[in-house]
């Protein structure tokens, strides 16, 4: 029996109609955190994992908060970047932290999940970042019912949680950084040294030659060429040892229960939009100048092969700080990420700090 170009017209129609409705269901599904379960497979019963929205200066923002025993004091990661989020895998590295902490990851305003549409530059201010930073503090205090929260800020966010900690230090136990941004300048040229010699020790021929145009900094196109040169950073492994953020990243946004297609998509644009409308402002840091005392307990980790943020800047930094009480800790197998790359010590590090912290208010393990 031949088929009608009706009955193939609207098979077509209800293909397409099928593939669509996929397609949607993919980029729109509602998105959730698995819960934290006992060896049984119970809940936790005093446990606490949320993915959620809250509102900070006006602009709905996304959280994952997970622990469990919401009774134990909070710890918010400020994710690098800018505009580098890690609530798509943020769970494979945080698990034993799960155990001893309220651990918070936060989606900034313009990356990932907390990019919107209608968001413009001035949006975007430093002094408008540490608002947020300000309200989604005090909103976890009052929600988990702590005096104080411990805070940690990776790269880009290690300056927006010392800045955020110098204006509001009754709200924190400790300062922790994680591949510590302390002299943009200083860093950038430290960096590009480090590739132009590893790429001549490599015999590198293309990557001298593309370094060598480009010059050293201060850059002639500060975007781009410094893409270009974090290139031959991460290729050298400046950037990452023992982890791989970026396909953690990808494989988060296509399966992990936090993020939708449509999410990957917002983390994108968010990337492209926050490192536009942010570097800028922190292309000339020095944190010697603007910020030489921290009225917190300061801990810096920083990884032994950090050429992202030289760790030596930060070292130059830490010995410059004024503080209660202040600890570097070397990594020694890490880069840029030693909070991911030795998650172990780093799961040490923080429990030793939460004791100290919560036996001496005042104190730090030396």
């Amino acid at each position: 029996m031949r088929k009608t170009k009706t009955g193939s017209k609207h098979k077509k129609i209800r293909n397409t109609v099928i593939a669509l409705g996929l397609l949607l269901l993919f980029l729109l599904f509602p998105t959730w955190t698995p819960s934290l379960k006992d060896e049984h497979g119970a809940v936790l019963p005093n446990s606490v994992a949320s993915l959620e929205e809250v509102e900070l200066g006006g602009v709905k923002q996304s959280i994952l908060i997970r622990g469990k025993d919401r009774s134990n004091p909070v710890v918010l990661f400020l994710h690098g970047g800018p505009g580098y989020p890690q609530i798509a895998y943020a769970r494979r590295y945080q698990s034993e932290l799960e155990n001893d902490f309220v651990v918070v990851n936060w989606d900034q305003r313009g990356a990932g999940k907390s990019y919107h549409w209608n968001l413009t530059e001035e949006d975007m201010k430093l002094d408008t970042l540490i608002e947020d930073t300000r309200q989604l503090t005090e909103y976890l205090k009052e929600r988990f019912q702590q005096p104080k929260i411990f805070i940690v800020g990776h790269s880009w966010g290690s300056l927006l949680a010392t800045w955020t900690v110098q204006k509001y230090p009754e709200h924190y136990y400790a300062y922790i950084g994680v591949g510590q941004v302390a002299d943009s300048p200083q860093g950038e040229l430290i960096s590009y040294r480090y590739v132009l010699e590893e790429a001549k020790r490599r015999n590198l021929i293309e990557a001298v030659r593309e370094l060598e145009a480009i010059g050293a900094p201060p850059y002639q196109n500060p975007r781009e060429d410094a893409t270009l040169e974090r290139k031959w950073v991460m290729a050298f492994g400046g950037s990452e040892r023992g982890s791989d953020t970026y396909a953690d990243m990808i494989e988060g946004i296509l399966l992990a229960p936090e993020y939708s297609w449509m999410d990957g998509i917002r983390l994108v644009l968010g990337d492209s939009f926050s490192r536009h409308a942010i570097l800028p402002q922190t292309r000339n840091v020095k944190l010697a100048d603007t910020v030489p005392e921290l009225a917190v307990p300061v801990m810096f980790c920083m990884g032994r092969h950090d050429y992202m943020t030289p760790s030596a800047v930060a070292y130059s930094y830490y010995e410059k700080l004024k503080a209660p009480e202040k600890q570097f800790i070397w990594f020694e197998e890490s880069a840029h990420f030693p909070h991911f790359e030795e998650t172990e010590k780093f799961h040490e590090v923080m429990l030793e700090l939460k004791k100290a912290m919560m036996r001496v208010p005042a104190g730090i393990p030396s």
